[in-house]
């Protein structure tokens, strides 16, 4: 007999749920406070996930959350490139975009004050990104809140401060506003080769000054460290712009995602506390036997199959989910403790003392007690439901993190 799936319609969480504890999701997706991208256009897809969810489906739920990541994908970002006049912040958009300066689509430069407003440019190689290239800061008496309220830098998801030859005081001024909005931002020191051909130090001093000094002007405001590229805009290829480009790509990701599927792990909470509330009222007033479809509501191994089939976490559906993502299935199987029911008691130690030697000698021996057996047969269900419950949670925020960032194998 196969066990019923069942979920109940408002059963709060369970106060046994917070024995374990677990990273907030938002802990696997950073700068999360400052992504804001409009996750109401998913209520079906979501609807969708949360149906495989509660019916133990997690391959459909894989699936669900694919199409979910894909959908979100197509939210446009703002870019905002900004930096002193003169830093060359049209040549680096011009280079992170992958064209030449004479081309027709390019950004204007030169070696005056080309860009006096703001202007708009995309790229192929960053679909539905709007580059914002701003003018420079200090080319008039403007202070730097003023020009950040001018920007409307408040529209932007994530911010480029361009800076070469020096890291000037609006440089951090820049980026203490920029922080004190909640917004991502990075320092892109440009013209590096130019410092290279006219500097009297190894390429590996130069560097280091450099990235030294733009982090002690920073710490001098209490500002955090951000990433930081060192490269040359006449060399895509070539110094830190191959790490700002995929640098850039997770972050875009990040940018739509996050909040989405941090809002939609929260439900999964939910539907997995319905789920555990629904069971443990199942082991408290009927047969073990018939609730799971198991002969022997001792035999601990095979319950713990079935409690796993209920969730949707058994052997196979893990492979499964574990192909479906691209990994192996021992990136799933990892930190799962209910992988057996060896496994489960060894790193329970709640488990261990329940159907430990002398437990289980004094379960014997009170056997012309049935109320007593009962009782402690239905706690170690309740123990091992609670496992698996926790087991699940943390599968499915690997699945959310790794569909955002995909594992490398």
């Amino acid at each position: 007999m196969k066990p019923s799936h069942s979920s109940c319609e408002a059963a709060p969480l369970l106060p046994n749920m917070a024995e374990t504890h677990y990273a907030p999701l938002s802990s696997a997706f950073p700068f999360v406070t400052s992504y804001q991208t409009g996750s109401s256009c998913l209520p079906e897809i979501s609807r969708s996930t949360e149906r495989a969810l509660r019916e133990g489906k997690l391959l459909e739920l894989v699936y669900g959350i694919k199409e979910t990541v894909a959908t979100l994908s197509q939210i446009p970002v703002s870019i905002f490139v900004t930096g002193d006049s003169g830093n060359g912040m049209s040549s680096f958009i011009n280079a992170l975009r992958e064209i030449g300066h004479d081309e027709d689509a390019s950004a204007p430069t030169g070696v005056v004050r080309t860009t006096k407003t703001r202007t708009e440019y995309s790229s192929s190689h960053f679909p539905n990104v709007v580059l914002w290239d701003l003018p420079g800061l200090g080319a008039t008496a403007q202070t730097v809140e003023d020009y950040v309220e001018e920007m409307k830098f408040s529209t932007c998801n994530l911010v480029i401060i361009i800076a070469s030859e020096q890291f000037s005081s609006n440089h951090v001024k820049l980026s203490k506003i920029i922080q004190s909005m909640g917004k991502r931002f990075y320092i892109v020191w440009t013209k590096l080769d130019r410092d290279l051909s006219t500097s009297v130090l190894s390429q590996v001093r130069l560097l280091q000054n450099i990235q030294e000094n733009i982090q002690e002007n920073l710490q001098k405001e209490k500002v955090k460290y951000p990433p930081v590229f060192l490269l040359s805009s006449l060399d895509p290829l070539q110094y830190d712009f191959p790490k700002l480009r995929d640098t850039l790509h997770k972050d875009l990701s990040n940018i739509r995602c996050c909040e989405p599927l941090k809002t939609l792990y929260g439900t999964y909470e939910k539907i997995i506390g319905d789920k555990v509330a629904v069971w443990k009222q199942r082991i408290a007033n009927e047969s073990l036997k018939n609730s799971l479809g198991v002969r022997d509501d001792d035999d601990m191994g095979e319950c713990l199959k079935v409690y796993r089939l209920i969730f949707g976490v058994d052997d196979e559906s893990i492979q499964q989910v574990a192909q479906s993502m691209g990994t192996v299935v021992m990136e799933y199987k990892a930190n799962m403790k209910s992988q057996n029911f060896h496994t489960l008691r060894r790193e329970d130690w709640k488990l261990r003392l329940m159907t430990c030697a002398i437990v289980n000698a004094f379960f014997r021996l009170l056997r012309f007690l049935p109320c007593v057996c009962c009782c402690l047969r239905r706690l170690r269900h309740k123990r091992m439901l609670l496992l698996v419950a926790q087991d699940t949670k943390n599968i499915l925020e690997k699945i959310l993190r790794d569909s955002i960032v995909p594992p490398q194998i």
